[in-house]
């Protein structure tokens, strides 16, 4: 789904309501819908496929069949159901399954809005039919275009976290190779600075110094599971300088690798 099929067409609002209830929902052809959750979170199911939690939004597509919104028993929540078909509905539109946004209170606001203005006691004097359509269907196409631009900003962000996640977790299995940061900003798939960035964002600290304690600990477990020497631990731990690892060891644990090692026994 991208802004290319939304710049070609015209969403049309045909009715919304908010619901507290479990309910199944069957689309007509050409008629599509959104879920915005508002309190707690719903579970939505097609026909045999997989239930899907949600607590914040979820695209409705006629060519998925029915759908089952399930409210949690123990918990109550609270949704908006949006119906609105496509024009001209000869054309493609594929947006369907979870979506994501960092603006709740906006999408909340403009729903809150939507029902207020297709209230039955809204007087023709404050709102014109014309008028009132035309202001539905662009806080519509607002609540589409966040949608669409936030899901994909925070399906970015997953898989960057991904990536750092797959960093830690490669130096935990390779501390005792030269590990740098730009062989690991190249494995991540990043420029050196993007990956110094988002590695301090997810750790609260740099590469290096992470680097550094990580292979301080290391070497803390091959004191207390071996007999090897401080020099040859260094080496085993990723420290091509001894003297570098005492220095950094004592500032870390505050003591010497020696005076550690005459510690455990």
């Amino acid at each position: 789904m991208d802004f290319q099929q939304l710049n070609m067409l015209i969403p049309w609002l045909e009715r919304v309501h908010v619901y507290q209830a479990s309910q199944q929902l069957m689309l007509q052809a050409g008629q599509h819908a959104l879920l915005i959750v508002r309190r707690g979170h719903i579970t939505v199911k097609t026909e045999g496929g997989v239930a899907v939690v949600c607590s914040q939004g979820y695209a409705c597509h006629p060519l998925r069949s029915g759908y089952s919104i399930e409210v949690p028993k123990t918990r109550g929540a609270e949704y908006g159901v949006i119906i609105y078909r496509i024009i001209p509905e000869d054309k493609p539109w594929t947006l369907a399954g979870p979506l994501s946004t960092y603006s709740e209170i906006k999408i909340h606001y403009m729903l809150d809005e939507m029902l207020r203005i297709t209230e039955p006691e809204l007087s023709a004097a404050e709102e014109g039919d014309e008028a009132r359509r035309f202001r539905l269907r662009l806080m519509l196409e607002r609540i589409l275009y966040i949608y669409l631009y936030e899901s994909g900003m925070k399906k970015e962000e997953k898989s960057a976290e991904q990536a750092i996640e797959d960093t830690i977790s490669y130096m935990n299995e390779h501390y005792m190779l030269m590990l740098s940061l730009p062989m690991l900003a190249n494995r991540a798939g990043m420029s050196e600075g993007h990956f110094t960035v988002l590695f301090k964002k997810y750790t609260g600290t740099t590469m290096t110094t992470y680097m550094r304690r990580l292979r301080i600990e290391k070497a803390k477990q091959l004191f207390q599971q071996t007999d090897l020497n401080a020099k040859d631990i260094a080496q085993k731990a990723g420290f091509a300088d001894y003297f570098y690892f005492s220095r950094m060891f004592k500032k870390e644990v505050g003591c010497s690798p020696t005076e550690f090692k005459k510690s455990l026994s």
